[in-house]
């Protein structure tokens, strides 16, 4: 594979420093121009504040890009025709030479292969709501199923069947854990309503169950960090169930269906809500981008 580590990532790995990978996608196509160039040197700040190196991933003319320079952020951002790339499409992305941000999937895929073991990412893709009518689900799911990286997150997007997605989760063998919380992230809710199993309450003691999983071998697969959006940042919770419910019928009444529910919904709750999800969004993603930081950090400082 086609694959450039920057030399600051490689020199880090090779001295065992901790590193947090970061997508791309939210940069290309997550956030309006130019804040999101702005958000993209935020978040590798962040990931610097908390002692780690950041690893923002791309593919950049036909290159899988483990750590941008300037130039290539500065391309990701403002270049309109930057494509959108999940795991199944990097091998044709990397053949025709494209340019492309990576989703949870390309990013998660691509940080495991060149050694990195944590990930930062705002929500996860899921399992569709009226899934047994359409069978879709994101691919993010059987992809966290083959990779060991520990991926930080707001639970997957509220848009999406959570309860289903959790089973679905459970029956791939992914495991999750709350971060100082018995009940799943919402996203851009600080709770879905939905339990959790486990809950760790320190960076440290989720490097221990990294270390625990390292030891154990067998079958590879990812740990979900589910980490709440603060309570004072979240999407109010009664305009968000009303919005989203507006948003579903609005699907329906035009006859959007599939993959193109997601970005709709998404856009109509960014509509609706005056820009109020947006920045629930970057709060929740700047709270995992903090968090990951200090769980690479405690997995490197071993005891």
């Amino acid at each position: 594979m086609p694959t450039q580590v920057s030399e600051e990532v490689r020199e880090a790995l090779h001295e065992g420093r901790p590193v947090v990978a970061l997508e791309s996608t939210i940069i290309a196509h997550g956030l309006p121009r130019p804040r999101n160039l702005a958000v993209a040197h935020e978040l590798e700040a962040l990931v610097r504040d908390g002692g780690a190196v950041p690893a923002t991933i791309a593919v950049v003319d036909g290159t899988a890009r483990i750590g941008l320079d300037e130039a290539a952020l500065t391309r990701i951002a403002d270049d309109p025709s930057v494509r959108k790339l999940g795991h199944r499409d990097l091998a044709p992305a990397l053949a025709a030479g494209a340019t492309g941000a990576t989703t949870v999937s390309a990013t998660a895929w691509l940080a495991d292969s060149a050694g990195l073991r944590v990930f930062a990412t705002g929500g996860l893709g899921g399992v569709h709501r009226e899934w047994t009518e359409t069978q879709d689900e994101s691919a993010d799911l059987r992809l966290l199923a083959r990779v060991g990286i520990t991926v930080v997150c707001a639970g997957v997007k509220s848009i999406l069947d959570v309860p289903a997605t959790l089973q679905r989760l459970e029956t791939l063998g992914v495991t999750v854990v709350g971060f100082g919380t018995d009940r799943f992230p919402g996203f851009y809710l600080s709770s879905s309503g939905e339990p959790v199993d486990w809950t760790v309450r320190t960076p440290q003691g989720v490097a221990r169950v990294m270390r625990a999983q390292d030891e154990l071998g067998g079958p590879r697969a990812a740990l979900i960090v589910g980490n709440p959006v603060a309570a004072d940042r979240q999407l109010d919770p009664e305009l968000h169930d009303r919005v989203l419910a507006q948003g579903l019928a609005a699907a329906r009444e035009k006859g959007i269906t599939g993959q193109a529910v997601t970005p709709f919904l998404l856009d109509y709750l960014m509509v609706h809500t005056d820009g109020a999800s947006l920045e629930a969004n970057l709060a929740a993603v700047r709270g995992n981008v903090r968090l990951a930081a200090r769980i690479a950090a405690a997995y490197r400082d071993r005891p």
